[in-house]
């Protein structure tokens, strides 16, 4: 009988599960989406490729679960960030200031790596699904906001947010990043009416 590594089955399931998800992001985002392999996750996590199709049965299943975790703890973080915000303008903000905290921390290569991957129709349908419910927030405050053209001023927003991100990637202090991004924002977000 294989050696239990918790309290529980169910707890070293999870510490499995959870440890072959990571093994998959990191080999995604340093090597692509092709090798993302039962056989290479699972040597990277430590386990045998058998044991990785307890929890996962394909390269495609491991790459869909990818997709769903990277998105559920970003989103989580995101919500957490705008919950505090008093208006419109501060949720926007929020959201602006998280996802670079977010993008300095690494939290959306594996996405940017699964964009740039050779993916089956139906992931990369979840993934643009899971890209707009997650900023659809943002679009909201934007809209409530009042700005002229509210859809087209949130994509603007968005391009200076990649802008940042590159920016905070090719070694710009996080902190001078967000400082300049947000006066920015709220200069374009300002112009309400």
């Amino acid at each position: 009988m294989p050696k239990i590594n918790a309290a529980t089955v169910a707890e070293h399931r999870a510490r499995q599960r959870e440890a072959l998800v990571l093994a998959a992001i990191e080999i995604l985002v340093n090597e692509g989406a092709a090798a993302v392999t039962p056989a290479a996750v699972g040597a990277r996590a430590g386990l045998a490729r058998s044991s990785v199709y307890q929890y996962f049965d394909s390269s495609a299943a491991l790459l869909a679960t990818v997709v769903e975790e990277a998105f559920r703890r970003s989103d989580e973080a995101l919500a957490r960030a705008m919950a505090d915000a008093t208006g419109p303008v501060e949720r926007a903000e929020a959201y602006f200031r998280e996802s670079l905290r977010l993008g300095a921390e690494g939290a959306h290569r594996p996405a940017a790596a699964l964009m740039g991957a050779d993916l089956p129709p139906d992931c990369r349908a979840r993934l643009i699904e899971l890209h707009l419910r997650q900023v659809a927030p943002f679009r909201a405050s934007v809209e409530e906001i009042g700005v002229p053209d509210p859809e087209l001023t949130a994509d603007l927003i968005a391009g200076m947010l990649h802008s940042a991100l590159s920016a905070v990637e090719r070694g710009a202090p996080l902190e001078t990043v967000t400082r300049r991004s947000l006066e920015l924002v709220h200069r374009c977000l300002s112009t309400a009416g």
